[in-house]
């Protein structure tokens, strides 16, 4: 199959970027990391003191933002802000952000553009469901809410960001609400996508799981 594409789902911190990069570079594909792009978006509402509660704010400010990914490297407006969007304040703002209809339409235009034509893994929360229903491949990543929690502080730690596990397992239970229960593009299994459950497995371990399903469902 000349060009493809992987969905990748699951909610917050169930490993999917971390996975996609490896799978990426280990098939040659491009890697599109959507969450990051609605991060960017958050980012600039935060730097520009923008209401995220109100929805036509929000909308008048979307023309301003130019959002880019280049070399595994995220582009605002032309700066590199990779470090800026990982960080807990756009971390908390970014699911009711990310459940803004005009934000989501705008970004997932941007995804299915940015995919034409290319053998591609993207990652997020309604890429089988939502921007590519018709997948050729559609993986729900899932683990338990205290596994994503220590992954998210042993992240946060490499970064030099502290944060309390109790803290951090308690956003991660809100964003899962609010990612699951929104009305824009709700985190859910696409019927037909394949259920890979994390807790237990290391990154070498979910990487190899994910390998052997493109490899029997596409062709290694």
């Amino acid at each position: 199959m000349k060009n493809y594409i992987i969905a990748l789902d699951g909610p917050a911190g169930s490993g999917k970027s971390t996975i996609a990069k490896v799978i990426a570079k280990n098939f040659g594909l491009t890697y599109l990391d959507t969450g990051a792009m609605y991060r960017m978006v958050a980012l600039y509402i935060l730097e520009n003191n923008i209401d995220f509660n109100n929805v036509a704010d929000v909308e008048n400010i979307l023309n301003n933002i130019k959002v880019d990914i280049i070399d595994d490297k995220f582009i605002l407006n032309g700066k590199d802000v990779s470090l800026e969007i990982r960080t807990p304040e756009v971390t908390k703002i970014v699911s009711p952000v990310s459940a803004i209809k005009a934000v989501r339409v705008k970004l997932v235009d941007l995804q299915r553009e940015i995919s034409k034509g290319k053998k591609v893994i993207l990652d997020g929360r309604d890429i089988g469901t939502v921007v590519f229903p018709n997948a050729d491949l559609k993986i729900f990543l899932v683990a338990s809410p205290e596994e994503r929690a220590k992954r998210r502080v042993k992240d946060y730690a490499s970064k030099g960001i502290t944060e309390d596990f109790e803290t951090v397992l308690k956003d991660i239970l809100e964003r899962d609400h609010t990612d699951s229960t929104r009305k824009e593009s709700p985190l859910k299994k696409a019927e037909d996508a394949i259920e890979v459950d994390t807790s237990f497995l290391n990154i070498e371990e979910s990487v190899q799981t994910i390998s052997n399903l493109i490899k029997e469902k596409i062709g290694g």
